[in-house]
């Protein structure tokens, strides 16, 4: 059991506003214009800062840091969320595509499998980047967001916002992880 005087002290990167992860200039989730022009951009928008959040989470940390199981007795960790955000976008895919869902990426649980080697980490990243941009593409083949596709029938806008849920969900859990890690802490 962890006692007070092990747990890191908190600190932000952020100047200007200290309860934010990093100051308004480098932000890459900032969009200094207007925000986005109708319900599709509007939503690919929520989904990109959801997917820079938990990266921005994450970076500056090496494999043990990264793999730490930091919230006891839960098994998540930042590499597991990577690794398990990588399983659901290609779970989502899975139910647009004809055949059902792909096999899965890893056999041995995204979180169970979330090991501190480099190797393991580089293939999350990699692995992540492959599985968004690959769903990405297959909705966007279906730009009418009330088409409903797959054997189910699911509209094409209830696949974005269940994204958007589970990325924001797991944001929540990436700021307790990282926070327990290092104390570094921010919106």
């Amino acid at each position: 059991m962890a006692r007070v005087s092990d747990r890191p002290e908190r600190w932000s990167q952020a100047n200007v506003y200290p309860d934010m992860w990093v100051d308004p200039d480098d932000d890459p989730r900032d969009n200094a214009g207007a925000s986005p022009d109708g319900e599709p951009a509007t939503l690919q928008d929520y989904l990109t800062n959801y997917r820079h959040t938990l990266l921005m989470k994450c970076e500056g940390l090496d494999a043990e840091q990264l793999a730490r199981r930091s919230v006891p007795p839960s098994t998540m960790s930042l590499l597991g969320l990577l690794r398990h955000l990588a399983e659901v976008e290609r779970d989502w895919r899975g139910w647009v595509l004809p055949g059902g869902p792909p096999p899965k990426l890893y056999g041995d649980g995204d979180f169970e499998g979330a090991v501190a080697d480099q190797a393991v980490v580089d293939a999350a990243y990699a692995d992540l980047a492959r599985e968004q941009a690959a769903t990405d593409a297959v909705l966007a083949e279906h730009p009418d967001l009330g088409v409903r596709v797959g054997k189910d029938a699911i509209a094409v806008r209830e696949l974005l916002v269940h994204r958007i849920e589970e990325y924001a969900r797991h944001c929540g859990h990436a700021d307790l992880l990282r926070e327990c890690i290092d104390g570094r802490v921010g919106q």
